[in-house]
């Protein structure tokens, strides 16, 4: 059965009472966790977090260590039940889909060894499979198309103890492709590898995403982000504390800031303390020691204006040569959000 079908399949099944149909326009969300708590005897490591992924979207799951975000995932495989909240697949409560999670999600866990380390890339892929209650002959065949997928056709009899962290990352890529799983739940999926291999794992991802699969990925690493998420949720000790793109993220984890170059008759205006006087507290000013004299950063403070700013520097006789807008990186909206959380 096709992804469509089945995605059909599950919305047109009976729904259990009182469940939420969740849509974005007009596309039902794969997978939506609303309101989810969890808690681990007196501590809580989720607390009121929602989420929601549409098919065709990687959705990043940001955060540092302990923030919740291997948590939440297991609580969207349905491996780990929420103390309150709840997680519908394709608007269905999770108790009516139970029986067919498996199928549905696939799961690429963090670190640690999860394969059986003496057995060969495809016994152990051919015993997953059995698992999923796939007959033995179909197994064969989808652990071959998946082994090439991956890029390690040429490691299938090789035992899995003599695999890099690199391989082993994308055999359980294809562990967690074994059933055509509608959502990818991926968990730090780059970590420990080098450029090369995390540039590898993120194309395949990619490439899932547009055959239509709705994928969280949860990661600590700020700087494979940009470029790759579609949307991001920052997730800090069990909240969240941002979720929307990656470009809104940038835009109010970080303060605005302008490199601009100046020039006056008095060399001495152009010293940041008397910049500083000039501008009444409007911005901060830190001098930038390369691209030549003149040039500084200024920072504006909240709901303060360029225009006011450059024209309190021209009523002093300070003139603006250039100026441009700095751009700022998620690494920065990050440590800023999760500063501001502490």
């Amino acid at each position: 059965m096709g992804s469509n079908a089945r995605v059909k399949a599950l919305v047109h099944s009976d729904s259990m009472p009182g469940s939420r149909v969740s849509t974005v326009g007009d596309q039902l969300d794969a997978i939506a966790l609303v309101d989810v708590c969890r808690e681990f005897r007196s501590r809580k490591a989720l607390d009121r977090v929602s989420l929601s992924v549409r098919p065709r979207e990687i959705h990043a799951l940001l955060g540092p260590n302990g923030a919740g975000k291997t948590t939440l995932l297991r609580i969207a495989a349905g491996l780990t039940a929420p103390t309150s909240g709840r997680l519908e697949v394709f608007g269905r409560g999770v108790s009516s889909v139970r029986h067919e999670l498996q199928r549905i999600v696939g799961v690429v866990p963090s670190g640690g060894r999860t394969f059986y380390q003496r057995i060969s890339a495809v016994e152990n892929l051919m015993f997953f499979a059995r698992l999923h209650g796939i007959n033995r002959r179909v197994a064969a065949a989808r652990a071959d198309e998946l082994l090439e997928r991956v890029g390690l056709e040429d490691e299938r009899r090789t035992r899995v103890g003599e695999f890099s962290q690199g391989m082993e990352r994308r055999l359980a890529i294809a562990r967690a492709l074994l059933a055509r799983p509608l959502i990818l739940l991926m968990d730090e999926a780059t970590h420990d590898l080098d450029p090369i291999g995390a540039d590898s794992v993120r194309r395949l991802v990619d490439e899932l995403r547009h055959e239509g699969a709705a994928v969280v990925w949860a990661t600590q690493r700020v700087d494979e982000i940009q470029g790759f998420g579609d949307r991001v949720t920052l997730l800090q000790t069990g909240r969240v504390r941002f979720c929307g793109s990656v470009s809104e993220l940038v835009a109010q984890g970080a303060a605005v800031r302008y490199v601009v170059r100046l020039a006056a008759p008095d060399e001495r205006a152009l010293e940041p303390g008397a910049l500083r006087l000039v501008l009444h507290g409007a911005a901060g000013v830190e001098s930038v020691p390369i691209g030549g004299p003149g040039r500084f950063v200024l920072t504006l403070a909240a709901s303060e204006s360029l225009g006011a700013c450059l024209a309190l520097l021209l009523d002093a006789g300070v003139d603006v040569l250039s100026c441009e807008h700095e751009r700022q990186g998620v690494e920065q909206a990050f440590l800023t959000l999760t500063a501001t959380a502490s």
